[in-house]
């Protein structure tokens, strides 16, 4: 059985794909640059969730979810480099800032928040997924999902893998 850790875990989209996971029998431990923060919200999410500072949980993790804002993006990726070597880093990162206006995008030198991943964990099997699933409708348990799940990377073997995990969430297709 695949453990996924989920970085950012604290936060609404994370924890909105940790409690759906759970929901459907995975095991995820949930990182946070808190370890204490990590472990009250798992404990809210309940069986099958544990918490853990960032690194502990990329390293428990068999697939790590990236989860945080764009700005925390590089230094979190830097931190678990070496916990991610050889594992699968689903990246659902999106470079976008804010404003009264709403959203615009970030610049990214190296063109994605998932490509910038690669650049800083090159022993890392990188997928870019999860980016435009709605973290409202995540942690809602009374919203039953419906929603295709757009998952790309340059290696077939772990893109095949983050569909099988995005299928394991009843109502969304990887």
């Amino acid at each position: 059985m695949t453990k996924i850790a989920v970085l950012g875990g604290t936060g609404p989209q994370g924890r909105g794909l940790a409690a759906r996971w759970a929901a459907a029998g995975v095991e995820v431990v949930l990182g946070s640059r808190d370890p204490q923060r990590a472990r009250e919200a798992a404990a809210e999410l309940g069986e099958g969730v544990t918490g853990a500072g960032n690194l502990q949980a990329a390293r428990e993790g068999d697939v790590v979810l990236v989860a945080v804002p764009y700005a925390g993006h590089a230094d979190t990726i830097a931190e678990v480099e070496q916990a991610l070597r050889g594992k699968i880093l689903i990246d659902c990162v999106n470079p976008l800032g804010f404003d009264k206006q709403g959203s615009f995008p970030l610049p990214v030198p190296e063109g994605s928040a998932a490509q910038q991943a690669a650049a800083l964990a090159p022993e890392a099997r990188v997928v870019a997924a999860f980016h435009h699933v709605s973290s409202v409708l995540l942690l809602d348990p009374e919203h039953e999902l419906d929603i295709d799940v757009l998952v790309l990377a340059d290696d077939r073997e772990a893109a095949d893998e983050v569909i099988t995990l995005a299928d394991r969430i009843p109502g969304m297709r990887g």
